[in-house]
Formats: C-alpha cells, sequence, structure tokens
C-alpha cells in the first residue's frame, strides 16, 4: 500500500502534536480574559486585585509556553520517528519506547500513518490497552510528582538525546 501524500507543514505539525497545541491554546484564552480583567481592575483603581489577576494571567501564560514546547517536541519527535520509518520499515520497538505518553503516541501514529504504517501503529497501541482517554503519561498517572522530576522532563523535551544517554549508560 503506498504512503498517502504528505500534507503540508503546518497541517503536520499541528497534527503531531493536538493536544499541547489545544492547551496552548486553551491556556492563552484564559491568559487574555485574566489580563483583561487585571486592566479593567485597574481602571477601577483596585491595585490588589489588578496584582492578583495580573499573577493569575503570568501563570496561565507560562503553561501556555510550556504546551507550546511540548508541541515543538512532539513534532521533533514525529520527524525521528518518521525518519526511522523511512528507513528501517516497521518495528514495534519503536513504538514501544513511545507508548507511555499520550502525545509521544499521538506523533507516534501521525509519522505511521505518513509512511504507510498507521494500522499497524494503531493496532499496536490498542493491544497495549491505550485509549483515546488516556491523557496523562504513564510515569505521571503512577506518582504525580513525576511530573517535575530531571528524567522525566529531559525524556519529554530531549526525546532523541536521552534515548542515546540511556543506549551509552
Amino acid at each position: 500500500m503506498p504512503a498517502p501524500a504528505t500534507p503540508p507543514l503546518a497541517l503536520r505539525y499541528l497534527r503531531a502534536s493536538p493536544l499541547p497545541h489545544a492547551t496552548a491554546l486553551a491556556s492563552a484564552a484564559v491568559c487574555i480574559a485574566l489580563a483583561l480583567a487585571a486592566l479593567g481592575h485597574l481602571d477601577d483603581g483596585s491595585r490588589r486585585a489588578a496584582t492578583v489577576y495580573g499573577a493569575l494571567a503570568a501563570g496561565w501564560l507560562g503553561l501556555a509556553c510550556i504546551a507550546l514546547l511540548d508541541g515543538f517536541s512532539r513534532y521533533r519527535e514525529y520527524r525521528r520517528i518518521k525518519a526511522m520509518l523511512a528507513r528501517h520499515g516497521w518495528n514495534r520497538r519503536v513504538f514501544a519506547l513511545v507508548a507511555g505518553s499520550r502525545c509521544q503516541r499521538d506523533a507516534a501514529l501521525q509519522a505511521a500513518h505518513e509512511a504507510g504504517h498507521g494500522h499497524r501503529a494503531r493496532r499496536f497501541f490498542r493491544a497495549l490497552g491505550y485509549r483515546w482517554y488516556h491523557l496523562f503519561p504513564d510515569a505521571v498517572t503512577r506518582n504525580p510528582l513525576r511530573f517535575f522530576h530531571p528524567r522525566f522532563l529531559r525524556t519529554s523535551f530531549l526525546p532523541g538525546k536521552a534515548l542515546r544517554a540511556r543506549r551509552r549508560a
């Protein structure tokens, strides 16, 4: 079966990481609403309320930036997996490495779809028990504080480098 036609770059970027980009969009909307509320309180002369709303807006802006960085990391991972599939063909070990995170699964599924292995990848993840509603990474589900561990952050934002470092050790 021939591989489907490659979509434009912007569409590939968004398809490789839909969840982080949706999170960034929602966070930016909340940030704008809070910033407008802060400006409204400044006009009323309530500096304390404006400061609180401004701090909350800054927090939501930070979340939006982190989500965008995660989206960019997923796009890099999509490109890496797509190159591996083009070079070596289907290999379940590639997909086993990214199975623990919804964002990584989305990137791998998009790469597999464009390489002509979309059905195999979906069947593989389904056989592992993953469904559409499994949003959080497995490590975070087991231990929510794991989200702040340096190794988790390294594998999330620098996936290729983390794998190379693990192979050298």
